[in-house]
């Protein structure tokens, strides 16, 4: 097993503990009387992230991609930073982080930490990640496929997110 597998078990693990928060976060939610929306496109984001995983390991080692030694170490500073980003939103979120798209009526929308400048780093953080990880080891087609296929799941995801935030005054008003 070489390093770049074990790096690439890391971030799955990592993933692991994300859908064990998210699982949390999700009885928190419904509890308080959350909202959820994007049922339909949830199972494509977990096959495409497992993919992406998938991908990796499939794409250096079947196809022998040497380790770039300049781009594979800044790629790994990448996707290190992918991951503090990622946590920095878990832990401004606190409860109201998940991987579905959970509203609770009556919560004020979050404007700290890194959603002081972004409305959705999350997402910055994956699209790094998805470009970063494969890269590590000069998996360009895996970054590839990933981030066309994420681009597009992205525009869906965000319109979600986005149209369920803007329901909230509707939502309150109904409670």
């Amino acid at each position: 097993m070489t390093w770049y597998t074990v790096l690439v078990l890391a971030v799955a693990a990592e993933r692991l503990a994300e859908l064990v928060v998210a699982r949390r976060n999700t009885r928190w939610s419904l509890a308080r009387g959350g909202v959820e929306s994007g049922r339909e496109h949830y199972p494509a984001m977990v096959a495409l992230h497992t993919a992406l995983l998938a991908g990796c390991l499939a794409e250096v080692h079947l196809s022998d991609r040497p380790f770039p030694p300049v781009l594979g170490w800044v790629m790994v500073a990448a996707v290190v930073a992918a991951q503090a980003l990622r946590w920095w939103c878990i832990r401004t979120l606190g409860p109201r982080w998940n991987t579905r798209v959970i509203v609770v009526p009556g919560l004020p929308r979050v404007t700290g930490g890194p959603y002081r400048w972004l409305s959705h780093p999350n997402y910055v953080a994956v699209a790094a990640e998805g470009i970063a990880l494969p890269l590590v080891h000069g998996a360009w087609l895996t970054a590839l496929v990933f981030t066309a296929l994420n681009a597009a799941l992205m525009v869906v995801r965000i319109r979600c997110e986005d149209g369920a935030l803007a329901r909230l005054p509707a939502l309150d008003a109904r409670a």
